[in-house]
């Protein structure tokens, strides 16, 4: 059973730029490290239960999983518009506070100092914009809106799983736009699109406010197991590959 704790990353972020305060939740595996990191960047709508239990997923995996709180200072209502924006920017307090989340798994004993990114909706696309220049050894995007200018956003990237829904009318089309940008890079990389799922078909359960919840549905956005299923043995794979066996070697 993974062990979940939360941790002050502020020393590290507000000396970069990054928020002056800043809490993390890190998710241990069981036994004794050290193991691969893995900077786990949540959804739109904040971190809630479900967002822990994916980086609680991941420690079971064998990974030491840390998720910044990017709404720390101020909260989802004041920081969910200038975070978006800065995911598609590709700079900005957010980024800082993730590269402050990877110094902390990278300066700790229990890392081996290879670390991945995984993101989930908002954070799929701080995923994918972490993959070149973020300093990461692997990157997971699900469901992340797509860079304006993929091919420069991309260029030198580091290996990119990602995995989109079919049913996502947000992301219509950018499962195969992403794998045809990371061809034409030539980044490793394993791009999936489920054609039954929707937004959000990772989540364990359903998210947001209760009123809301009826429209989402309809829009296609929510869980969706079997989807899942083979999304996690997917990303599960590719982070092994790149994260673990890579360490190993080196």
């Amino acid at each position: 059973m993974a062990m979940t704790e939360r941790v002050d990353l502020s020393r590290l972020s507000a000396p970069v730029g990054g928020s002056g305060r800043l809490t993390g939740h890190l998710a241990r595996p069981e036994g004794s490290g050290p193991w691969p990191g893995v900077v786990v960047v949540h959804e739109a709508l904040g971190v809630d239960d479900v967002m822990v239990r994916q980086a609680e997923r991941l420690a079971r995996a064998g990974y030491l999983a840390l998720m910044p709180d990017l709404f720390t200072q101020g909260g989802v209502r004041r920081c969910l518009i200038p975070t978006m924006r800065a995911s598609l920017a590709g700079h900005g307090r957010a980024y800082q506070d993730i590269a402050a989340a990877r110094a902390f798994l990278t300066g700790s004993a229990e890392c081996t100092g290879a670390v991945g990114i995984i993101g989930f909706c908002m954070g799929g696309a701080f995923a994918l914009m972490s993959a070149a220049g973020g300093g990461f050894d692997a990157a997971s995007a699900n469901y992340g809106m797509l860079p304006k200018d993929l091919d420069h956003a991309l260029s030198g990237a580091c290996p990119v799983v990602a995995s989109y829904g079919g049913r996502d009318r947000m992301l219509k089309g950018a499962a195969d736009r992403l794998d045809a940008a990371l061809d034409r890079a030539g980044v490793v990389h394993d791009v999936k699109e489920y054609p039954g799922a929707g937004h959000a078909f990772l989540n364990d359960a359903e998210v947001g406010p209760r009123l809301l919840r009826p429209l989402f549905r309809v829009t296609g956005m929510g869980p969706d197991p079997e989807a899942a299923a083979d999304a996690w043995r997917r990303i599960e794979t590719f982070l092994d590959t790149h994260l673990k066996q890579s360490a190993t070697a080196g």
